[in-house]
């Protein structure tokens, strides 16, 4: 069967499992995000079969799944040739008890017979160190323990226990329900618990979805995008991170491809900000105290990305167990961009913190004192921003003065500025507005080509990419400036194919790229909209919609010929993107009454 992207994601703040369309969950690490993949057959074991956890129909010819309505907890129906049907209801436990969240390292599985008299098997095979060994396995009369280095999953049923053990198949005649967690005893009938878990998960989700500020169009769309979002930041730290894979290739057959799961501030900045346009500030607030928790944050100086458990050092090295996706390796552990610099960053740590100074909803607004806490990250903005860095797009061979990273450092300064006007801390304002402004100027001369007519990549250079969409967004320059509105048309005319844009058509260190970058696509959108083409913009988003998989999730990149997703998933940048776009897209609601 070859891999695609068609997949569910459920999870909790703690962990996250991806489920196929037969409702095989085929990636899930744990005890997190980063740790070891006991769900790994998403990126082909080379010498052991499993890393899966199916509930097989024998003879099945059909399978159906959607997402419990704004929830995360995703119905799989599989049927067979002779009238047979079955449900597995998928989820993580999450809800609030006692004042806290209760969101444990747990996977929880509800099997019940639809029609007829189905007969099923229960494969359950994790494995241990990246795909290399099969765990040892103990078992009891209602139990089997997986036993996993540093962590033991423990599967408690009431199925018979025998026959998962050993992949036996038999007649499915009553409900069944499947816990897999920690090594510790449940302390009612799993059957009790499931049933309570599940109420509880659905109701927290949906409350969850009801405080939201959604737009009047595209509901279904945002909600998704937004649950998607919630499900990538890891409670106990308020990290976030940028997808929940590694390793899934940019496009086929390349080596372009990374391991996503650790916090990119810049990626982090994206979600806090799409996330707060839609009322859900408790992300921000968790995500704030993981940047105040990071150990260099007093000095200002900050590396792109961390562990969600704030490790600074994240070597990048590849798994020789596990051939990748579709076989396409190498797969790869830790991500060497943590070496890199890649000024943008301080724009983004202050981009994300700046609403906490004016949201008169938040229990715990920003103050004086936490104002004080960011400006060693303006003067880092400051001293860098005209320096040659990596750039947002990492590359690995060359470093220039890049136009997107200067204007995150501007940014900077711009919103430090304002912070401090709010707080009345008039001399400090001053201070940062003449900084802002001197940098406002240099950046302008320094980007714009006036030869061409708009603005370039680099500073002196003459190439274009899609980061320069943001300009207006940021607030650099206005959305009908001339210079920005000529900027958008070339970007339009030279990164742009069919429906989808290139993040940049320039050879880079590992050749030309071959996909679309989905959030650059929706950038591109909601500029469009910004400049006045709503209704192009309107006609291009409903497309990009449509080339969705089926549960409403995006990837990274997308296949310019037939909309094939490719890249890590799912992938916080492109469901960000499509919230943004539909915010600005959407007829108001009072068109609605």
């Amino acid at each position: 069967m070859t891999a695609t992207l068609d997949l569910g994601v459920v999870g909790n703040g703690t962990i996250a499992a991806l489920i196929d369309r037969q409702g095989r969950v085929v990636w899930g690490c744990v005890p997190a995000f980063d740790g070891d993949p006991v769900f790994c057959a998403l990126l082909s074991p080379r010498d052991h079969d499993g890393g899966d956890y199916a509930i097989e129909l024998e003879g099945m010819t059909s399978a159906e799944q959607h997402y419990i309505e704004n929830t995360a907890v995703l119905r799989t129906v599989l049927r067979d040739g002779q009238g047979n049907a079955i449900e597995v209801i998928d989820f993580a436990p999450r809800w609030k008890w006692f004042d806290r969240f209760y969101h444990p390292v747990m996977l929880i599985r509800r099997v019940r017979p639809l029609s007829g008299s189905p007969r099923i098997r229960v494969r359950l095979r994790p494995l241990r160190d990246y795909g290399a060994a099969v765990p040892e396995t103990t078992w009891g009369s209602n139990h089997i323990r997986f036993l996993i280095p540093g962590f033991t999953l423990r599967l408690t049923s009431d199925a018979p226990v025998r026959m998962i053990l050993d992949g036996l198949p038999f007649v499915l005649d009553r409900e069944l329900h499947l816990v897999l967690g920690a090594d510790e005893s449940l302390t009612e009938s799993v059957a009790a618990y499931v049933r309570t878990a599940e109420d509880r998960t659905i109701s927290y989700w949906r409350e969850w979805v009801r405080n939201l500020s959604i737009p009047l169009e595209w509901q279904e769309a945002v909600i998704r995008s937004a649950i998607t979002l919630k499900l990538c930041q890891y409670e106990d730290t308020g990290a976030i991170v940028a997808a929940i894979t590694t390793s899934i290739p940019e496009a086929p057959h390349t080596v372009r491809n990374w391991d996503y799961r650790y916090c990119w501030l810049r990626d982090a900045a994206f979600v806090v900000r799409a996330l707060n346009r839609l009322g859900a500030t408790r992300t921000m607030e968790e995500y704030l105290g993981y940047l105040f928790n990071l150990a260099t944050f007093e000095s200002g100086a900050l590396q792109p990305l961390y562990s969600i458990g704030f490790q600074a050092e994240l070597a990048e090295e590849e798994v020789p167990t596990l051939t990748g996706y579709r076989g396409m390796g190498p797969v790869r552990r830790g991500n060497l961009a943590w070496l890199q610099r890649q000024h943008d960053v301080y724009g983004s740590v202050v981009l994300a913190s700046t609403q906490l100074f004016f949201d008169r909803r938040l229990g715990r607004p920003g103050d004086a004192a936490m104002f004080r806490r960011l400006e060693p990250v303006g003067e880092r903005a400051f001293a860098m921003h005209d320096q040659p860095d990596a750039g947002l797009w990492e590359f690995r061979g060359r470093a220039e003065v890049h136009t997107y990273s200067s204007v995150m450092c501007w940014a900077a300064c711009d919103r430090l500025a304002r912070i401090a006007w709010h707080l009345q801390l008039h001399d400090r304002a001053s201070f940062w507005r003449d900084r802002a402004e001197a940098m406002h100027e240099h950046i302008l001369q320094s980007s714009f080509d006036l030869r061409r007519g708009h603005f370039v990549d680099v500073f002196g250079g003459h190439r274009l990419d899609a980061s320069l969409l943001l300009l207006a967004d940021l607030g650099f320059v206005a959305p009908h400036d001339s210079r920005f509105v000529a900027t958008v048309e070339a970007i339009g005319r030279e990164l742009k194919r069919g429906d989808a844009l290139f993040r940049y058509t320039a050879p880079d260190d590992f050749g030309t790229p071959e996909t679309s970058f989905t959030i650059c696509t929706f950038w591109y959108i909601d500029a469009l909209a910004a400049i006045g083409r709503k209704e192009e913009a309107r006609d291009m988003f409903e497309r990009l919609l449509a080339k969705r998989n089926h549960l409403g999730l995006l990837s990274e990149d997308l296949t310019f010929e037939d909309a094939q997703a490719w890249g890590n998933f799912p992938q916080t940048y492109s469901h960000v993107g499509l919230i943004i776009a539909a915010m600005r897209l959407s007829r108001p609601w009072t068109d609605a009454t």
